[in-house]
């Protein structure tokens, strides 16, 4: 009768019952943990094709309204309408962020409201977006027709505006 009530008192896990458990959680964990990285790339990567397409549509949008791409010609020079002030920027990465910020004429040139003259735009509601696969949000504007990625870039953005190809840097 002493050996019954001993052994009823004992309660808890055995070691290799803990080992167990434990190694189910390690495997659970080796197979769930990838899972999450590949969701994550997978979101990068649809951020950035997002990114793409919608800039994209502005650069072809702007190409159809005043015949060439952005960045290809200055943003400055147009008479402003009343209580609208000039846009500057110079060819390149000024004039193409000016260029599909703003309100633009048929010559290119930007200003911050609208007339009958500056009736193109904004191509853009916000700045540009940002790079997912990069660390910064610039863009490079060359005028050369061959489009590449640079060496020891940062990640922004690369656009031709002889071409009008645009692509992230990364």
């Amino acid at each position: 009768m002493i050996l019954l009530e001993k052994m009823s008192t004992q309660r808890g896990f055995t070691l290799v019952e803990l080992l167990i458990v434990v190694i189910i959680l390690a495997i659970l964990a080796a197979i769930i943990i990838p899972q999450f990285t590949a969701a994550t790339d997978d979101a990068t990567q649809s951020a950035y094709d997002t990114n793409v397409a919608n800039v994209r549509s502005a650069i072809d949008l702007y190409r159809q309204q005043h015949g060439e791409y952005p960045g290809a010609v200055t943003s400055s020079g147009g008479s402003c309408p009343a209580g609208s002030a000039a846009v500057t920027g110079a060819t390149g990465e000024p004039a193409f962020i000016a260029q599909l910020k703003n309100y633009t004429n048929a010559a290119g040139q930007a200003c911050t409201g609208t007339d009958a003259t500056f009736k193109y735009g904004p191509y853009l509601k916000d700045d540009l977006p940002v790079n997912p696969l990069g660390v910064n949000n610039t863009v490079t504007v060359v005028n050369t027709g061959i489009l590449g990625l640079a060496s020891g870039s940062l990640g922004g953005w690369r656009f031709d505006s002889v071409t009008g190809q645009f692509i992230g840097d990364e």
